[in-house]
């Protein structure tokens, strides 16, 4: 009986796609770039605070976000003509290396490649992940 006591416990625990935190950063931050006017509600969840904070902050620095993309990332991709969902995407884990420092890079890069892997084919993800890492060593370097 306490095997299944453990087990259920560890099942709540457990994200899946549904209620991952950065599943969730997405799904709110690119409803938000389809429709600036709508409202941003967020429902009760383990990491509100973190969920509210990236979506909130991802959107308030946009501009300084874009700037950053723009000048890092210019030869390696033309930001009006790649896939917005990946612009999303590197958005908010911008916004992660920017003003989530003690946050490990290496963890948000891999949470949001688990992401993307749920949203885009895998030569996206590793254009992704080509994209993220080399603007995580800027930004590092650029902070240090």
């Amino acid at each position: 009986m306490r095997t299944s006591i453990a087990r259920s416990k560890k099942a709540r625990f457990t994200y899946g796609p549904k209620n991952s935190p950065r599943v969730i950063i997405l799904q709110k931050l690119y409803a938000f770039h389809i429709n600036k006017d709508s409202e941003i509600s967020f429902s009760k969840h383990r990491y509100k605070k973190f969920i509210k904070d990236v979506v909130n902050g991802t959107i308030e620095k946009k501009e300084l976000i874009d700037e950053t993309i723009k000048k890092h990332l210019d030869k390696d991709m033309n930001i009006k003509r790649t896939e917005k969902l990946l612009i999303v995407l590197l958005q908010a884990a911008i916004f992660e290396f920017l003003y989530r420092p003690k946050t490990s890079i290496n963890i948000i890069i891999n949470e949001y490649l688990n992401t993307a892997k749920l949203f885009v084919n895998s030569s996206q993800t590793k254009f992704l992940n080509a994209l993220l890492d080399k603007i995580s060593k800027k930004i590092r370097d650029y902070n240090e």
